[in-house]
């Protein structure tokens, strides 16, 4: 069993939960897999990595984080309105529907479409856990140097 940490330049076998306060779970790796990243890659937000950072194989931790470590705090200015006629006229526009659109630079913008009143759309591009504290469960299977980068 190798005692190397959680660190930059390492590559990191795990399992992990996200679940919100309540205890439902929103994604987990237990029942599956595990996950291996590099730490720096990106597949886990920085914040998270953050939480990994000295754990080393074989241990197990559970992390309470807050909106401002997670997804951030909802942000009134990212609900904005549209117009019905803007959509396509064969678009479901209804609470819950998840629209993609380009932004500015054609990045893909997800919004959740929160209110449909009349003429006018509300959507909200808030990260849908923006605002949530959630829990963040991890146990480390393995931790190695990463390779060089390919």
């Amino acid at each position: 069993m190798n005692e190397l940490p959680v660190d930059k330049g390492t590559r990191v076998t795990l399992h992990f939960a996200l679940k919100f306060s309540d205890g439902e779970v929103i994604d987990s790796t237990f029942e599956k897999e595990p996950a291996t990243l590099e730490i720096g890659d990106d597949n886990l937000p920085e914040n998270f990595e953050a939480y990994l950072m000295g754990m080393t194989a074989g241990q197990r931790n559970s992390f309470e984080v807050p909106p401002e470590k997670g997804f951030g705090q909802h942000n009134p200015n990212n609900v904005q309105t549209f117009k019905r006629h803007e959509f396509s006229a064969d678009m479901v526009l209804e609470p819950g529907v998840m629209i993609s659109f380009a932004d500015a630079r054609q990045q893909e913008l997800p919004g959740v479409v929160r209110r449909v009143e009349g003429d006018e759309v509300e959507v909200d591009f808030n990260h849908p856990l923006a605002g949530r504290t959630l829990t963040f469960e991890v146990e480390i299977i393995d931790v190695e140097p990463a390779g060089p980068a390919h």
